[in-house]
Order: structure tokens, then C-alpha cells, then sequence
């Protein structure tokens, strides 16, 4: 029996759909990324792809074609027309490998070529396990650039209630607090956590350090992790679409943090602090290379360690869009000028005004 000319035609069409995408996940990873072992995974899949047709007639495929006579060439929706972004750019190619790959498979069956569709299956499910290390490499679009984040710590606050503190902050213009209570059990972390997501505005996010269970029990926005912490890839089976942050103090920990998906970085530190002492201190220079570097560059980020209004403008010239800032906040008088006086600085040594001064 002769096969059915429009499983040729089927089989043509998505071999070039599953080739067309893998050769934009593999530009994206070697140029937006700069991650060469990804892109040369991509690479090397690509052409093992290609050889898994093997057994197929390459000549009666390309007969099959029909590009002009075929009625799906017209049929187009508007968001076909519209990528917002990267991550959408790399949506869009993954949704297109394995939808593109199962069809295949099915169609190798038809036309008498089991072999085929063995083949194909077996890298369909390696394709989702690629699916997955591109989409988590990519920002969810979820997470902004925070101004102003602070880190509460009760026994920092030495004028006020650590609750006044940070409702004082947060209606001065922080967008970020981040509760950081590592001596704290679990009951009261949780409750005190609960305590902030209802006190706070809807404006600023509530993060809470090192326990993604806590951040998901208590409705806030997110968890921030140290290199020591429990691994980013699993947090994320925990907390889901919550972003996650992760600390770094050099290239090759942002660039893991950002490949593995971090929503945002703390990098640091760049002074030195009492309130955390490291043997190493990254400094602003290390600032500028999370900036220039492709991989990180994109990713929000936030300055920490030491940062005041006397350090303030070294960052900000360097090119800092986000601080984290502890002691200067939680042991003032009056933490909410602070945190405006923090703020207007971040906006204006570039300016060319001088810092801003607490009244």
C-alpha cells in the first residue's frame, strides 16, 4: 500500500520546525546567555536530531513539499506577531520543538518507520529536560528592580519596634522588605512574617530569608538564598513562581544564580559591614562587572554590605540601580528618612547633585 502523501508532507514540515528551533535556543543560549555549554548541548542535539531521520527517504520528503500549496502558510494569529521578549522568544521556540517532535513521532509510524519514532520519542523527552534549563535561565518577568530594600533584623532596631521600623520604611518609598530572623523559631518567624505581608503596602514586596516554606505559608512575594542555602532548582519545586533571589559575591556565583534562574542577585559586599563580617569584601568593582556581563546584566540586582549615604555615590556612579540596606535603616531614629534620603541619593549623584542629608 501506498503511504499517504500527507504524512511526508507532515514529517517534512516539522523536521524543519524542530531544526528552526533548536537553532534559536541554541543563539539564545550562545548570545544572550554567553553560556557556552549550553549552546553547544543545543548544538550537538541539533545534529543528532538530524541524524535520527536516518532510515527515511530524504528524497521523497523534499517531493512531498509543498510550501506554496500549503493552507497552514496563511493561517496566523496576532500573537504569532508580538515576542515581548527573550523569554518569550524562547517560549515560543520550545512550544515548537516537542509539539513539533511528538508529530513527527507519530507520523514516522505511518509510513512504516518505527525505528524513527523511537528515536524521535527518546529525544522528545530529553527535549523538555532542555526546555526547562533555557525557560529557568530566564527571568519570569515577574521580578523588578527594587530601589530600596531593607533587611529587618529585630535586634538591629534600636529606637523603634522592628514592626514600626518597617512600616516606617515602606511608606517612605521602600519596595522591598526582607524579613531576616535566622535565630528565630518557626512559629514566630511565621507569625511575625504573616504580621508583615498584612501591615505592608501592596507596593512593597515582602522576601523572606533562607525558608522558602515560611515564604509560601505567609503569602509573601518571594525567598532569598545564600550559596549555602538549599540548591535554587530545588527551592523553585517548593515556591513555584515566587521569586527567588540569591546572594553573590563574584561572577561565577551570579552567572550559576542567573543560568539556574534567580529572579534577582544581591551582590556584594561592596563595603565593609558589622552587620555580617566576610572575609572578602567584592567591592564596586565587582558591581560593574555584574552590569557588562551578558549573562547577568539584564538580571535585576541588589547591591549590598555597608552601604550608607557616605558610600552611596561610589554605586551609583558605577552604575547601581538597587540597594540593600540593614543597620543604616533598622538602627535609626527615623527610618523613614532615611530610606528617603537613601533613595533620593540613588536618584541623584548622577546627576551631578551631592548626596542627600538626613534632616
Amino acid at each position: 500500500m501506498t503511504e499517504p502523501i500527507g504524512l511526508y508532507r507532515m514529517i517534512d514540515a516539522n523536521a524543519n520546525r524542530v531544526r528552526e528551533a533548536l537553532r534559536v535556543l541554541e543563539d539564545i543560549a550562545r548570545f544572550a546567555f554567553d553560556d557556552g555549554p549550553l549552546s553547544r548541548e543545543l548544538k550537538e542535539f541539533r545534529h543528532e536530531f538530524q541524524g535520527s531521520l536516518t532510515g527515511l527517504d530524504s528524497a521523497r520528503l523534499l517531493a512531498a513539499r509543498d510550501t506554496s500549496g500549503d493552507v497552514g502558510t496563511k493561517i496566523a494569529t496576532d500573537r504569532e506577531m508580538v515576542r515581548a521578549d527573550t523569554r518569550a522568544i524562547a517560549g515560543a521556540a520550545c512550544g515548537r520543538l516537542t509539539e513539533a517532535m511528538r508529530s513527527l513521532e507519530e507520523a514516522a509510524k505511518g509510513v512504516g518507520a518505527p525505528d524513527v519514532s523511537v528515536r524521535i520519542e527518546s529525544l522528545r523527552y530529553r527535549a523538555y529536560e532542555l526546555e526547562r534549563r533555557v525557560m529557568l535561565a530566564l527571568p519570569a518577568g515577574k521580578g523588578r528592580q527594587w530601589g530600596l530594600c531593607v533587611l529587618l533584623t529585630e535586634s538591629l532596631c534600636t529606637h523603634l519596634p522592628w514592626l514600626e521600623v518597617a512600616c516606617q520604611a515602606a511608606a517612605a518609598g521602600a519596595a522591598c522588605i526582607q524579613l531576616r530572623e535566622p535565630e528565630l523559631g518557626d512559629r514566630e518567624l511565621l507569625s511575625r512574617a504573616e504580621r508583615l505581608r498584612e501591615a505592608l503596602p501592596r507596593a512593597c514586596d515582602l522576601i523572606v530569608n533562607n525558608r522558602p516554606d515560611i515564604a509560601v505559608l505567609s503569602g509573601a512575594q518571594g525567598v532569598h538564598l545564600g550559596q549555602t542555602d538549599t540548591p535554587l532548582e530545588r527551592v523553585r519545586e517548593v515556591v513555584g513562581s515566587l521569586l527567588v533571589g540569591v546572594s553573590t559575591s563574584c561572577m561565577e556565583e551570579a552567572r550559576r544564580a542567573a543560568l539556574g534562574g534567580a529572579d534577582y542577585c544581591g551582590v556584594g559586599p561592596m563595603f565593609a559591614t558589622a552587620t555580617k563580617r566576610k572575609d572578602r569584601i567584592a567591592g564596586p568593582e565587582y558591581l560593574r562587572e555584574y552590569l557588562r556581563e551578558p549573562a547577568t546584566a539584564s538580571r535585576p540586582h541588589l547591591a549590598i554590605g555597608g552601604i550608607n549615604l557616605e558610600t552611596i555615590g561610589e554605586l551609583v556612579q558605577a552604575g547601581c540601580r538597587g540597594i540593600a540596606v540593614s543597620s543604616a535603616v533598622c538602627g535609626a531614629r527615623k527610618p523613614g528618612d532615611v530610606c528617603r534620603a537613601l533613595m533620593e541619593s540613588l536618584n541623584s549623584v548622577t546627576e551631578g547633585r551631592p548626596p542627600a542629608r538626613i534632616p
